[in-house]
């Protein structure tokens, strides 16, 4: 990625801010919003009751209240759902995706900036505009949120050169963080099989949130036995809801099927092996192990 710079149009933002913005907050998302300060950004979701999951999002603190950075297909839907909680919370929602735009830069980029440290969700801010380094993987470099009249003279200031958002998401699918099509996950796995607790997403010291108890009672019992995970199809095609099997075992099942699929699979069975080429409908697959998972 090194000097490129990828202007991710699927992304988009929503600013929150108010009176009461931080104990509303805190009684929703999935992560401890009092985290979130000028120098570190954070990642969360939010949930169904049940711990299912619904949205996910980064949040960064701007001025007196906090920009969403979340896949634009969701906004809409993100926006209503948020407002479901606001009840009487003097919280104000605004849906800011046509005025800023989200541009991904590399992690050696990021690091070259001054007072700078290399640490998941560390914030800077370049022209009064906030530059995160990525709080699910640092890997995958520093976000910049901006003014989109404002991008283009950044771009040329930080002598970067714009460059397809396809390499950035052809990184992350590598490197199994799921970021497109994400509404094809909503109420089909529990939050915390989404890999939000490797990717910095849940916060298990903080007081409650929607979907708390269920999630806290699958970490405490450890009953954690399927996770979200990169799908390479090694021959023919594959479709949202075929089973992922081995030798007539059920492995799991495609959630997300386009170009980077991801599938809910039970990576402790005793039949699955990372190695091993299973089938999933009529095709054949790899499931991929990200860096991430021990």
């Amino acid at each position: 990625m090194n000097n490129n710079i990828y202007t991710l149009e699927d992304r988009g933002i929503i600013y929150i801010h108010g009176e009461d913005v931080l104990e509303y907050l805190q009684n929703i998302i999935t992560n401890d919003i009092t985290k979130v300060t000028d120098s570190m950004s954070c990642f969360a979701s939010l949930l169904t009751p049940q711990g299912k999951y619904l949205f996910d999002f980064i949040i960064v603190k701007h001025k007196k209240g906090y920009f969403f950075d979340c896949e634009r297909k969701q906004i809409d839907q993100l926006y209503k759902q948020l407002h479901v909680y606001k009840l009487r919370s003097k919280v104000e929602i605004l849906n800011l995706s046509n005025e800023f735009v989200v541009a991904a830069i590399s992690k050696e980029k990021f690091l070259s900036f001054k007072n700078i440290k290399e640490e998941s969700g560390f914030t800077t801010k370049y022209r009064e505009d906030p530059i995160v380094l990525d709080p699910r993987n640092k890997e995958l470099g520093g976000r910049l949120i901006i003014n989109l009249e404002k991008l283009y003279l950044s771009i040329k200031k930080l002598e970067l050169s714009p460059a397809a958002s396809k390499d950035y998401y052809d990184f992350s699918f590598r490197l199994g963080v799921s970021q497109l099509n994400t509404d094809k996950l909503q109420n089909k796995l529990f939050g915390i099989e989404c890999n939000f607790e490797e990717l910095n997403g849940i916060d298990f010291k903080k007081g409650c949130y929607v979907g708390q108890e269920n999630t806290a009672r699958i970490k405490l019992k450890n009953k954690l036995s399927k996770k979200l995970l990169p799908i390479k199809v090694l021959d023919g095609v594959i479709k949202i809801d075929d089973q992922v099997s081995i030798n007539k075992k059920d492995l799991g099942k495609i959630l997300i099927s386009e170009k980077y699929p991801f599938g809910l699979i039970k990576f402790k069975d005793e039949n699955f092996d990372f190695d091993k080429k299973l089938n999933c409908g009529s095709a054949l697959i790899k499931v991929l192990k990200p860096d991430w998972l021990k």
